[in-house]
């Protein structure tokens, strides 16, 4: 459906559905990891929706939209890290493997929203207004879905990472976490070489439809 729309459509149709992505990913973090003992995102102001407090320009617009325009068949990007101090945690696996988990849970949950917001574009039934949010919709699920995936691969230092991270012996767990200085080359690996796309599509085509019907597109 979205090969119908230009480049200028398509970038029109997805910036606000991956930068809010993006954003609420992070300020989910920052929220729970509050909820468990840590003031450090909430003292320095990230925990807020103004976008402008998360970009970081080549996560949030540079990388998104070089995907976009170079139809990799993947979207993705990531927001300004908010800063999270475990040592105001009481149990520092645990708590740090809930603050992970947070932010795919938002997606899933933003992926609801926007499924939410095609389906009034199918109900609306008037193609001036339907239009723009069953594709704005689409956009929403599919950015949103991607991350939530994409998070939880266990690559240090994608959130999948500090969950596995909860289970390891503390030993094990230095060194697996170890390797996130390697991670965004291997994720960047991994986009280029289609790997991702073989990792991700399953996954992928199962959620989409679950959401896709939830938006009555099938």
């Amino acid at each position: 459906m979205m090969n119908e729309l230009t480049t200028i459509q398509r970038i029109v149709v997805w910036i606000l559905p991956v930068i809010f992505a993006i954003t609420v990913h992070e300020v989910a973090h920052g929220w729970v990891a509050k909820k468990k003992g840590d003031n450090t995102a909430f003292m320095l102001g990230r925990l807020t929706l103004n976008p402008i407090k998360h970009i970081d320009i080549v996560g949030t617009i540079i990388v998104p939209g070089l995907l976009l325009i170079t139809g990799t068949g993947i979207i993705f990007g990531w927001a300004k890290p908010v800063p999270v101090n475990t040592r105001n945690f009481k149990n520092i696996k645990k708590d740090m493997a809930l603050v992970a988990v947070a932010g795919p849970v938002s997606n899933l949950i933003m992926a609801t929203a926007w499924a939410l917001i095609a389906r009034l574009g199918i109900i609306i039934d008037s193609e001036a207004v339907s239009l723009p949010l069953i594709y704005t919709g689409i956009a929403g699920i599919s950015i949103n879905l991607v991350l939530a995936l994409l998070n939880l691969i266990p690559i240090p230092p994608l959130d999948g990472s500090r969950i596995i991270t909860a289970f390891l012996p503390n030993k094990l767990a230095w060194k697996y976490n170890q390797l996130e200085r390697y991670g965004f080359f291997f994720l960047i690996a991994l986009v280029y070489t289609g790997g991702l796309s073989y990792i991700l599509g399953y996954p992928m085509s199962i959620t989409q439809t679950l959401f896709f019907s939830i938006a009555g597109l099938r």
